[in-house]
């Protein structure tokens, strides 16, 4: 058969071209010669075989030319080119509305710099060495309109991005089986059954060095050097020729990532400033100086924390209350605010570059009706009258299947949510398990001056284990989730590839955002919040005993949770897109021991490259949107998130880029105008940030109780100060318990010093012993919980009113580029109507004319009698 015509390699390694060197090679499709397989089953072979022969004849029946070549390193290995003629591009082209150049632009571009380009050109890409791309007017193509188009030459008309859409485009709609009248097609299909092995565009040239070809772009070679080289760090990202190579979908993704790295420098400054000012301010703190102080801190005597705890000093909490003074500071609700800002400004800043970049690359009226997934188109089987047409069509399922499939896809969701929420219960118990058993081994020391218990107590050395081992279930439950949502998404059969990604990403977000963000959630609003009071404690199951914070607040544990599992996650993805591609690859070549000895074609250069999946960027957006939730929803407790974040994200856009250049194969280019449901989900987050933020500065620090305490209770009536100050806060803040009305006198301490306490002091605002209403809350109790109500409500009205007048005055789209893309639609118009009405005059004048004259003749003719 004439598909299966093999040529044999021209040694050229960079060749892009059939064998005649005049048709371009579009796409590859690889697979195994069955008649050279070891120990296979010969009827396996044979069906595998009929399918693919199938199917590359039908390639041929479309009107694409194949041509197979054996592989250079392993004969069994057959390489078969995809080339599209120009009739098969012009003919998918219209199908699949493709925008195409009518005519250069004359419209003038605005630099963004104006005369300060002086300032910026040492962080921009050079020129000379990757230069601008022409502007074009451009509109969906139409055959019968052809020669409206800007067709300077047919090779290049079609450019190898748009060659290896419009082919991967017939590729998965091409049958090669119909049983029982359903038709199987695709070569998603075929590759995960086995019958071809990979299928991808290739690559235009090798990234380390140029291609010998003169006919060759080198675009991934500039690419690696003036984008993806650690030397080009600094350098603005060449955003037109990722697009122009890799499409608008990645195009988008890395325009978006630059763009967030940019508004993080702004956020890390005022973080570190931030920072900076609870640091030089630590020395300062008085209340952590009474902790500190042996007359003070060192002779209020704590109630035990756990049933077989000890007394313990106060003072034994100096280490942590100095630390906890850098983070929960003025400086803090500052921080706090400024962020509830910043992301509104980030959001909507990034809609207006991105209306840009629609503009720029030629997305703005892109195509809304898109074609059905080939999985989709595979399952219709049911015929319904479609409400808008009045036509019968085919569905996969009926009314009722779509709502049992909904209702089982739910319940799965829910069913996985909940098993999270049960791993974080477990984390919890291990916490109260660990701090019993810690308490009890690290009992104080005589004189106070153990070391070990100096810098680590049992709260915080309970804090950094839990973080850890949480953040260890965290990696473990993110393998499994991937497969749970990608196994739920597909029994749910969505009809698009957009409606796919979409209801992928909620999935998985959703369990992403439960698993990473559901112990800080309970670190920041549940933790200590229900422990009761000595003499009447709660109890979990009726045995464990809910845990407390320090004395300090769980602030600090919240700050080490976040640094643990930001560090922790950041470094752990940085090193997997890094090494795992690299070792593979590495082991790949190693395979192939004749490699360093024969010239091999480009196409098996890529062939031995990673594949990067099929959802593509999937998990690159979602690693993003992950960090982006803790940068927002926690940075309260911790102002150096968005330092942190910046760091990764400059590594990130290198690493993404080093190995989309040369670890993997060349994706499919597609077009995209915007991120997709990433955007809502940003904005859910940071409506959510302004609340979460709020009510960790009300409930989690101990902000709102000193500022209470220092305008209120530290000056009569309700203190003795002459005026406003801090001191006497630490006394002020903890009650009295009365030893003697412990409800089971075997949880008084076993291991107490000398002598026996009658009082001991714990963290509330309760009345003392011998009160008329002892052990209920006193009246500073009452004044703290309006205070912080107090601030939770007007910080959020003032923070949301300001976010909704940014909104508001921030428009989505800016005048210039509204007035360009107006400007390019009636241009375009104004080209099109001009063409076609010439196209009519004279092609049709001659008829007109004798028309005219025919009826000039006829009523001019006498009448018979």
């Amino acid at each position: 058969m004439p598909w299966q015509k093999q040529e044999e390699f021209n040694g050229k390694a960079d060749s892009l071209f059939f064998h005649d060197g005049q048709r371009r090679i579009d796409f590859v499709l690889v697979y195994e010669d069955e008649s050279k397989k070891e120990n296979s089953k010969k009827g396996s072979n044979e069906k595998q075989r009929r399918k693919r022969q199938a199917y590359e004849s039908n390639l041929i029946h479309d009107g694409l030319q194949l041509e197979a070549t054996r592989s250079v390193l392993d004969d069994r290995l057959v390489f078969v080119k995809v080339h599209a003629p120009w009739e098969v591009l012009c003919t998918y082209a219209e199908i699949m509305h493709i925008k195409l150049p009518l005519k250069p632009s004359d419209l003038k571009t605005r630099t963004p710099f104006g005369n300060f380009n002086w300032f910026t050109k040492v962080l921009q890409v050079d020129e000379s060495i990757i230069k601008p791309e022409q502007e074009f007017f451009t509109a969906p193509f139409e055959k019968n309109r052809m020669e409206d188009f800007y067709i300077h030459d047919r090779d290049t008309f079609f450019n190898p991005a748009t060659r290896s859409r419009i082919v991967y485009f017939i590729l998965s709609r091409i049958k090669y089986q119909v049983r029982d009248n359903v038709k199987k097609f695709g070569i998603n299909k075929l590759v995960n059954s086995g019958i071809y092995k990979a299928a991808f565009p290739l690559h235009d040239c090798n990234f380390s060095h140029p291609s010998a070809d003169s006919s060759c772009p080198n675009e991934r070679y500039l690419l690696y050097r003036e984008w993806a080289h650690p030397r080009s760090i600094y350098k603005k990202q060449p955003l037109d020729l990722i697009r122009k190579y890799y499409g608008e979908k990645i195009g988008i993704y890395f325009a978006w990532l630059g763009y967030y790295t940019q508004m993080l420098l702004l956020a890390a400054v005022v973080g570190v400033a931030c920072f900076l000012y609870g640091f030089l301010n630590r020395n300062n703190c008085t209340w952590s100086k009474e902790v500190c102080d042996p007359n003070i801190g060192g002779k209020i005597i704590m109630c035990p924390q756990c049933n077989i705890c000890p007394f313990w000093e106060l003072s034994i909490t100096c280490e942590s209350s100095q630390k906890l003074c850098i983070f929960d500071s003025f400086g803090t609700l500052v921080f706090a605010v400024f962020m509830g800002l910043w992301v509104t400004l980030f959001l909507e800043f990034w809609k207006r570059r991105q209306a840009e970049l629609e503009y720029e690359w030629d997305t703005v009226e892109l195509q809304q009706e898109e074609q059905p997934r080939p999985e989709y188109e595979a399952r219709c089987t049911h015929m319904v009258i479609n409400e808008i047409t009045q036509e019968e069509e085919r569905v996969p399922f009926t009314a009722c299947g779509k709502c049992i499939r909904v209702l089982l896809c739910t319940s799965a969701v829910l069913f996985w949510i909940l098993l999270i929420i049960a791993s974080v219960i477990g984390i919890i118990v291990y916490r109260v398990s660990v701090f019993f058993t810690l308490s009890k081994e690290m009992r104080p020391s005589e004189n106070g001056t153990d070391p070990i218990q100096k810098y680590l107590t049992p709260h915080l050395a309970t804090s950094i284990t839990a973080s850890l081992i949480n953040f260890i279930i965290i990696m473990i439950l993110n393998i499994i989730y991937e497969k749970v949502a990608i196994m739920i998404t597909d029994f749910e059969l969505p009809r698009t590839q957009t409606d796919y990604e979409n209801s992928l990403t909620m999935k998985m977000f959703l369990f992403q955002f439960v698993n990473y963000y559901s112990s800080c959630f309970y670190i920041a609003f549940f933790k200590g919040k229900f422990v009761g009071h000595p003499g009447d404690l709660v109890y979990w199951l009726g045995k464990y005993r809910n845990e407390e914070c320090d004395p300090g607040g769980c602030l600090l544990e919240l700050t080490t949770q976040l640094i643990i599992i930001m560090s922790g996650k950041a470094i752990w993805n940085n090193i997997q897109e890094v090494l795992l591609p690299w070792v593979k690859n590495l082991f790949g070549r190693y395979c192939s021991a004749s490699s360093s000895e024969k010239i091999t074609p480009r196409w098996e250069q890529d062939y031995h490259l990673q594949p990067m999946g099929r959802l593509g960027l999937f998990y690159e957006y979602l690693e993003m949107i992950i960090q982006f939730g803790f940068v927002t929803l926690f940075v309260a407790s911790f102002p150096l998130a968005p330092l942190l974040a910046l760091v990764n994200n400059i590594l990130e856009i290198r690493v993404d880029a080093w190995k989309m250049t040369t670890q993997y194969r060349r994706m499919v280019p597609e077009k995209a105008q915007d991120i997709g449901a990433w955007q809502p989900i940003m904005q859910g987050i940071a409506i959510l940030a302004v609340v979460t933020n709020a009510m960790i500065i009300a409930f989690t620090s101990d902000m709102i109780p000193r500022l209470v305490y220092y305008w209120s209770f530290s000056v009569p009536p309700y203190g003795t100060h002459a005026h406003h100050t801090m001191e006497g806060y630490i006394n002020n803040s903890l009650s009295v318990f009365n030893v003697a009305d412990f409800q089971n006198r075997s949880l008084e301490n076993p291991y107490s010093r000398s002598g026996n306490y009658t009082t001991c002091r714990y963290r509330d605002f309760r009345n003392p012993p011998g009160h008329p209403q002892e052990y209920k809350h006193n009246i500073y109790y009452w004044h703290v919980i309006a205070a912080k109500l107090a601030f939770i409500i007007v910080m959020e009205h003032i923070i949301y009113s300001v976010k909704f007048f940014i909104s508001y005055a921030i428009p989505d789209v800016s005048k210039s580029t509204q007035s360009k893309i107006k400007r390019e639609k009636y241009l375009t118009q104004k080209l099109l109507h001009e063409n076609h009405l010439k196209n009519v005059t004279w092609s049709h004048i001659g008829d007109l004319a004798k028309n005219i004259t025919e009826t000039v003749d006829n009523n001019l003719r006498p009448k018979l009698e």
